[in-house]
């Protein structure tokens, strides 16, 4: 069974966490300042047919704060949420150390 700190966690509905482990593909610049880590969900299970509208950020939460994006897309087909894609972007070395110590918490506490 998976260990799941409450404290490191992804939403994209305030208070309801993302349950699905995502794809993360991390992209860096040739300046290693800015870059992107881009998120694939494949079975997004805070998002429904019902809510989706609701939908406007990503967050990465941990105990250090919460990070977000508004870079989000959905792939429907018909009243299923078939996907969800979100990308977030750092323009320094300090914003891409900050993501990295969430993106170290979220691995450790979800068992990847």
């Amino acid at each position: 069974m998976t260990n799941i700190n409450k404290t490191v966690r992804i939403q994209f509905i305030k208070g309801e966490d993302e349950k699905d482990h995502p794809e993360i593909r991390l992209n860096r610049n040739n300046d290693g300042k800015r870059g992107s880590a881009t998120y694939k969900f494949y079975n997004p299970l805070s998002i429904t047919s019902k809510n989706f509208t609701s939908v406007q950020k990503m967050y990465l939460i941990d105990e250090e704060g919460e990070l977000s994006t508004k870079k989000i897309d959905l792939s429907i087909s018909g009243n299923e949420i078939r996907e969800v894609k979100s990308t977030y972007s750092w323009n320094s070395e300090k914003e891409f150390e900050r993501f990295m110590r969430f993106a170290e918490r979220f691995s450790n506490a979800h068992d990847y």
